[in-house]
């Protein structure tokens, strides 16, 4: 049951147990995060990772029961969400704050802040699962058991030189009968975050069909494997991950916008709950994690990722996602990859009845999956 509570987002809806607090990360952060089990010390830690566009308060649902389970559990903002504060957001500033490495240095500094030196589990969703993943894989004797979330993780690039790709995918999605783009580039381009947050609906209604139209409520999410990467088989995946080419993101799921009934149907993301998003974005804006896609687009970092190229999970780790989520095959070939070449793989779970949200669209599931995971 959620209670309204005192946090640094405000008075938000939260279950029992959930305090907010503030730490500096040594890594010129002041981190706000979420925690549960905090009261008994010497609780071993669970991390949780959110991604895009969330915020700590996605983990709402699960930490109670990882609390009830023995840990501490602790969920931040990350750079450029929420009430996290000392990133910049400028489109012209500096993209090398946002890369992945540096996302890890933050949450280990978040660590030392906070007094713990290891963590025994370390789960990440969407664009967490990526710096769960560089995290667990840089440092193993820190991150012991690794839950990575509706975004798999291939592995470090090669750093074998590769041959040039034939073409370009953007130029052969947008030469399709019906031109396409892909969502990591839009998310790339500099109108892309004043098209969400100055968006005609609001930035309330935008999240509502966003959140609605990438979860198990939108009946079109019936998601299969990709036979490779072409532009032909990426654009079988809904509009959200393949626009169309003339459209924003703010007018692709606005078109999916559920009616007034499914609104008040939506148990798992009420009114209420989807205000503290709308709430923080309307504030913040949206480009801090949009940095974190540039980074990605850009190139720019891809070499030291080659550091730890032929290197794989060695801690267990697992894979959970929604059976409705697209998350899980638009990257053809990244979830078997990830299942391959981790040492201690202890099962990938797709769970009935959640999308791409499915920590929140399916709590108890998700909650059952990670606790019996983490006592090994």
């Amino acid at each position: 049951m959620l209670e309204d509570r005192d946090t640094a987002y405000g008075r938000v809806p939260l279950p029992p147990g959930i305090r907010s607090r503030m730490a500096a990360n040594g890594n010129g952060l002041d981190m706000h995060f979420l925690e549960a089990g905090f009261e008994e010390p010497g609780r071993p830690c669970a991390l949780l990772l959110h991604g895009f566009p969330e915020l700590a308060y996605s983990w709402r649902r699960i930490m109670p029961a990882l609390a009830e389970a023995g840990y501490h559990v602790v969920a931040p903002d990350q750079r450029g969400y929420g009430r996290t504060t000392g990133w910049d957001a400028d489109y012209d500033g500096d993209l090398a704050p946002y890369r992945l490495f540096n996302l890890v240095r933050d949450v280990m500094g978040l660590l030392d802040a906070i007094g713990h030196r290891e963590v025994a589990l370390l789960a990440g969703h969407d664009y967490g699962a990526s710096v769960a993943a560089w995290a667990a894989l840089i440092r193993p004797d820190i991150f012991r058991r690794l839950a990575l979330m509706s975004a798999p993780f291939p592995g470090p690039p090669d750093i074998s030189p590769q041959p040039p790709p034939a073409g370009s995918i953007h130029d052969d999605l947008a030469a399709l009968d019906r031109p396409r783009k892909h969502y990591h580039r839009y998310y790339s381009t500099r109108p892309a975050n004043a098209d969400m947050q100055d968006c005609p609906q609001g930035v309330h209604a935008f999240l509502r069909a966003y959140f609605h139209h990438k979860s198990a409520d939108w009946a079109g999410n019936r998601p299969f494997r990709l036979a490779g990467w072409t532009a032909g088989e990426l654009a079988r995946m809904p509009t959200y991950y393949i626009m169309d080419l003339d459209r924003t993101m703010a007018g692709t799921v606005a078109a999916e916008m559920p009616d007034a009934e499914e609104i008040a149907a939506c148990r798992w993301l009420r009114d209420a709950e989807l205000a503290v998003y709308a709430r923080e974005y309307e504030r913040t804006g949206f480009q801090g994690g949009l940095q974190w896609y540039r980074c990605r687009t850009s190139g720019l970092f891809d070499r030291e990722h080659e550091l730890f190229s032929g290197r794989r999970f060695e801690v267990p780790a697992c894979f959970i996602s929604g059976a409705a989520d697209w998350g899980v095959y638009q990257s053809p070939g990244a979830l078997e990859a990830m299942e391959e070449r981790a040492a201690r793989w202890a099962g990938t779970w797709l769970i009935e009845g959640a999308g791409h949200w499915v920590q929140q669209e399916r709590p108890e599931a998700v909650s059952a999956r990670l606790t019996t995971f983490a006592a090994g």
